[in-house]
């Protein structure tokens, strides 16, 4: 929107910081900015992997030192709580899901890539779709259709009328509808506003000290930038926040499906 000051008018960033054209003219649709972020992001964690855990020493340094450091967390906070014996055995998936979300919203506050990732839709889409399909395929292979789902909609305690009337349609929906959805947009969304005030407050910034500099905006400018470092700060953790608090909920997710009972 439009804001006018001292006879100058400074439009704010929107929709289009998200549109990104192919690469060079001729070039598959596909092959855009966030796809090639996405690439070497994956490329950059498979390296620190092997820098990592190629000679591992006793006495862990550097990179391996990082590389346990980020297993401990992923281990202790997300799969032992929720997958209890079978912790170990998903550590591998778990690791590789938060280290690449992280990175790629990590993105979004590094100077000259600033984007983050995960702030395009079909990214974090992918993500909760893999994650939809491993849960009820763990759920039908080991109660069966009729066992999981039965295992959803009645759970032990709650009367068979009521559960059939109120609480079975509703987690029916929640299962196969909601879950997936807000798993996806959750992240989509807290990347996109994210890069979009970022984006904001740097761009004030940068009228008004740079590009129309003048007495009265002068003060908005310097407002703009100490905003944008401020934001810049809190980005940061929401990106680790958000990487965090989906591979907590994929945990969650194949753990009921292991055990629905619990």
């Amino acid at each position: 929107m439009p804001v006018s000051l001292a006879g100058d008018e400074f439009t704010a960033p929107g929709l289009e910081l998200f549109d990104f054209p192919p690469l060079w003219p001729g070039a598959p649709y596909w092959l855009t900015k966030p796809v090639v972020l996405a690439a070497v992001g994956v490329i950059l964690l498979c390296a620190v992997a092997w820098g990592a855990f190629a000679r591992p020493s006793l006495v862990p340094r550097g990179l391996q030192h990082l590389g346990e450091y980020g297993y401990l967390f992923v281990r202790d906070q997300v799969a032992r709580p929720f997958l209890g014996a079978d912790a170990e055995r998903w550590m591998p998936f778990l690791l590789s899901l938060f280290s690449v979300i992280l990175l790629w919203n990590l993105f979004g506050a590094i100077p000259g890539v600033q984007f983050p990732v995960n702030s395009h839709i079909a990214f974090p889409v992918v993500f909760a779709l893999v994650v939809y399909v491993i849960k009820l395929y763990l759920g039908f292979r080991h109660h069966g259709v009729g066992g999981y789902l039965k295992s959803l909609m009645f759970p032990p305690g709650l009367p068979k009328p009521l559960a059939l009337v109120l609480y079975a349609p509703l987690e029916l929906l929640y299962t196969f509808v909601t879950a997936p959805f807000t798993h996806a947009v959750r992240l989509f969304a807290n990347m996109f506003a994210g890069h979009l005030l970022l984006a904001f407050f740097s761009a004030v910034g940068f009228w008004f000290l740079v590009e129309q500099p003048t007495g009265l905006g002068f003060p908005v400018g310097v407002l703009g930038v100490a905003m944008a470092v401020v934001m810049t700060g809190l980005e940061i953790f929401i990106q680790f926040l958000q990487a965090f608090l989906f591979t907590m909920l994929t945990a969650m997710y194949i753990g009921n499906a292991l055990n629905p009972d619990h």
